[in-house]
């Protein structure tokens, strides 16, 4: 029985209600700040896994953070609604103690600000008298307007000449592609959202029909085929951008082709260009390749006038590029240690064996010396590696030696060393040159899209397709790993790449772009 429903004479009835009701709210309360614990404890294992490159986000992938990022806003979303629910319930309790505030962030200062004032009385309502203004109280609200269409109209007034009946007209308005009538920003925003946010067409055009505006998936198709034609010149700059590095990262992924009716598995391989770990000044950049197999030929055809550093797995396929005869020089291979360690932290993991333990602790004790030097000079990286890195790696090593003596061919853990120790020299090269990273991060990272994107558009439509993907993936990918927003870049570059002079073409590239862009933005 509720308060609302006792009888107003029956004490011991409401004070029995009034008992039950506060140890429904103490029990609420603990919930909650349980649910705060939890939730807590899960924003700092997230914020560990992003920020850890060579702890067990390494080993898990994302799915392990994935969850837990489920699991973190399932949790948020719980605790939200018994906060809302106890205050709506406790909001009229004579007595009840005030609900408390959430400590929110400041919203972002850069959006602008919409005033709305509420109207206030014009006379004191207690006397009637005349009110003068303290100050006044600002509650910030995030709001955001719904997309909006236009259609622009380009007027081309005709004047004709008194004297000589001459008809003059300015010239017909420019368009990003010559088969299309649709703007910079819309063919922008159709090419982001699929090879980036990896929406297929079928779903924009289904989202585009809502808002009222019937986009067939033929015609979004044919915008998307003219506009990779169009920015196709910036791709061949960034890949040569790319194949003039001293080092590269390469690794691929697949990639479900459609092929008569079933899919195949075809491959997206991925070779990035980042200097920054030792302080080179190049920007980074990231090109893609397509092709139906995963046979050597294809590193062959991507890296054929390429003879600087490789960091890989320890893919076969790549095998023929560290020949010393290849022409016009041997690649010089350089090792993964995350994938070394990978093999190692999953025995330690799952199999619980303590050897593979010890190894994963000895590994990281190399991490750990290595991190000191990251993002520095070249020189100062191998001063250091040969002074600190070198000994404790030469431990590991000997360490490895003798355990292997001591394991079975046949062991998970034997396997698993042998996998590097077969390949030491590539795995000590880092040794002897500042450029090398320890890890091919940089290649998995901008290969993660397309691991996600898998479960959005299914497969590849064909091979013209995965080419047109790669090449967009190209652009898209380069433009993040330079701070450019790629809807941005692209709507710009759509708008100009037309007139521009093919001379100056360079200056459209995401890194130049975006310093052309900051002076503007800071006058502003």
């Amino acid at each position: 029985m509720t308060p609302a429903a006792a009888d107003p004479d029956d004490v011991e009835t409401l004070r029995a209600a009034l008992a039950a009701e506060r140890e429904a709210r103490l029990a609420a309360e603990a919930r909650a700040t349980g649910a705060e614990a939890m939730i807590t404890h899960l924003k700092l294992v997230i914020a560990k896994l992003r920020h850890d490159k060579f702890g067990a986000s390494s080993e898990r992938g994302r799915k392990l953070l994935d969850q837990l990022e489920l699991e973190l806003g399932e949790l948020v979303a719980t605790a939200a609604e018994d906060a809302a629910r106890a205050e709506s319930q406790a909001g009229t309790r004579p007595g009840s103690p005030p609900p408390r505030k959430p400590s929110r962030g400041s919203l972002p200062a850069h959006l602008p600000r919409e005033r709305v004032v509420l109207p206030s009385p014009s006379a004191c309502p207690c006397c009637g008298g005349r009110l003068s203004k303290l100050g006044e109280d600002v509650t910030e609200t995030l709001e955001v307007i719904p997309r909006s269409w236009k259609v622009i109209q380009t007027v081309r007034e005709r004047f004709s000449c008194r004297a000589c009946e001459h008809i003059t007209q300015p010239p017909a308005p420019f368009h990003p592609i010559a088969r299309g009538r649709a703007g910079p920003n819309l063919l922008a925003m159709v090419l982001e959202a699929k090879f980036s946010q990896h929406l297929p067409l079928n779903r924009q055009s289904e989202s585009y029909a809502r808002e009222g505006v019937e986009l067939s998936v033929s015609t979004l198709a044919d915008w998307v085929g003219t506009a990779a034609a169009t920015l196709s010149p910036l791709h061949a700059l960034i890949e040569a951008h790319i194949l003039a590095a001293e080092r590269l990262h390469g690794d691929d992924t697949t990639v479900p082709l459609l092929a008569r009716g079933k899919t195949v598995t075809a491959r997206l391989w991925a070779y990035v260009r980042d200097d920054q770990p030792f302080a080179g000044p190049a920007p980074p950049a990231a090109v893609f390749y397509f092709s139906r197999d995963r046979t050597a030929e294809h590193p062959k055809r991507h890296l054929a006038s390429y003879s600087g550093i490789l960091q890989a797995d320890a893919y076969a396929g790549f095998g023929d590029l560290y020949l010393a005869s290849r022409k016009p020089g041997p690649i010089t291979e350089a090792a993964c240690w995350a994938h070394f360690r990978r093999k190692v932290f999953e025995l330690a993991e799952v199999a619980r064996a303590p050897l593979a333990a010890e190894a994963v602790r000895r590994i990281d004790r190399v991490f750990e010396a290595e991190r000191a030097v990251n993002r520095r000079p070249a020189a100062d990286r191998l001063t250091h590696r040969q002074s600190v890195v070198a000994p404790v790696v030469a431990d590991l090593y000997a360490w490895m030696l003798e355990t292997r003596g001591r394991l079975s061919r046949h062991n998970d853990l034997a396997k698993a060393l042998d996998y590097a120790l077969k390949r030491w020299a590539a795995f000590t090269q880092f040794l002897s040159d500042g450029r090398i990273c320890l890890t091919n991060n940089a290649a998995e990272r901008a290969l993660r899209g397309v691991a996600l994107g898998r479960k959005a558009w299914l497969f590849a439509g064909s091979d013209r397709g995965g080419e047109r993907a790669a090449m967009m993936y190209a652009l898209i990918t380069t433009a993040k790993l330079n701070d450019v927003d790629p809807r941005a870049w692209l709507a710009d570059v759509l708008a100009r790449i037309a007139d521009h002079p093919v001379s100056r073409l360079d200056e459209l590239l995401p890194w130049n772009w975006q310093r052309a862009q900051a002076p503007a933005t800071a006058a502003a």
